[in-house]
């Protein structure tokens, strides 16, 4: 049973779940304040959680120190500049939306992995598999009456999404190609907490400074929008250390996100409904993932029948 829950597959699933649920939260969050401002406390908050998991302090901070051109890197690519346009996509484009758009990081990663990592290259079955999820994250994202390539605020809202998975997507390969120096958790702490000061700094000259929150939707938003982040950064990042995982191959796991994220956008957010052909991009999302897992299903029945 521990095997199992310790398992790339559950922990991936697991991560993507709880992932989901940012979607409605920031929605949420964004009725209160202002989309930069938002994004650094929680981000802050988010690293500051981890920090106590990671040891002792001292030899923690000296360890950020000696690999701080690492961190910077991470967290300028993974919180700083994924999630200034996420928080700003997401503030022109319907929950659901922005978890299907989101949802199409594999794509990226793939692709990046492809390029900048020699050992992650692409296969005919990561194609195919991709291809299915891709198909069904268009699929829903048309299905949309008010979706519009040539104007409203929604075209603008897809694009700067789209350039977010692109940073998202290189932050991951960063977090494989510089496997030394940093533990998993340390790193994604001290990268949260880097990137969600340069947020903060960022909103001043933007949004300015907002105090004095009396709404407790606000908080309940923000703390577990910081708890998500803590935790399911951690799992990712410590995936994404472990020998033999893939950029590309773990990354397919993400298109689960827009499932789960639009699901919970239908069930919590009275303005947004499930419609026919949305359900079908889902079921195709659900198949690529059959695919790339029906052949390690293979291998893995392979390996004990050998032995």
């Amino acid at each position: 049973m521990r095997s199992r829950i310790l398992s790339t597959t559950f922990l991936a699933i697991a991560a993507c779940l709880i992932w989901s649920t940012a979607f409605v939260g920031v929605k949420i969050g964004l009725r209160f304040t202002t989309p930069l401002q938002f994004a650094g406390i929680r981000f802050l908050l988010s690293g500051l959680f981890i920090l106590p998991f990671c040891g002792n302090l001292w030899k923690s901070f000296a360890l950020i120190g000696e690999n701080w051109k690492q961190v910077v890197r991470l967290a300028f690519f993974q919180t700083f500049l994924l999630y200034t346009m996420f928080y700003l996509g997401i503030s022109l484009v319907p929950a659901a939306i922005t978890a299907i758009i989101i949802g199409a990081s594999p794509l990226f990663s793939a692709i990046l992995a492809h390029l900048l990592l020699d050992d992650d290259k692409l296969s005919m079955r990561k194609m195919v598999s991709i291809s299915l999820g891709m198909t069904g994250v268009v699929i829903i994202a048309v299905s949309r009456g008010s979706f519009s390539w040539m104007e409203g605020k929604e075209f603008w809202g897809i694009l700067i999404l789209i350039a977010a998975n692109v940073a998202g997507s290189m932050g991951n390969v960063l977090v494989v190609k510089y496997r030394t120096g940093l533990p998993p958790l340390l790193l994604n702490s001290a990268q949260l907490m880097t990137g969600g000061l340069g947020l903060i700094i960022l909103s001043v000259p933007f949004e300015g400074l907002t105090f004095g929150f009396n709404e407790i939707p606000y908080y309940i938003s923000l703390g577990w929008l910081s708890f998500l982040s803590a935790t399911a950064f951690s799992i990712w990042f410590i995936l994404l250390r472990r020998p033999g995982i893939k950029v590309s191959e773990l990354n397919i796991w993400k298109f689960l996100i827009p499932v789960f994220g639009a699901a919970l956008s239908w069930i919590i957010l009275t303005d947004e409904k499930p419609e026919i052909i949305a359900l079908i991009g889902m079921l195709l999302i659900g198949l690529s993932l059959i695919v790339l897992n029906v052949n390690h299903a293979r291998k893995n029945h392979k390996f004990a029948a050998d032995d």
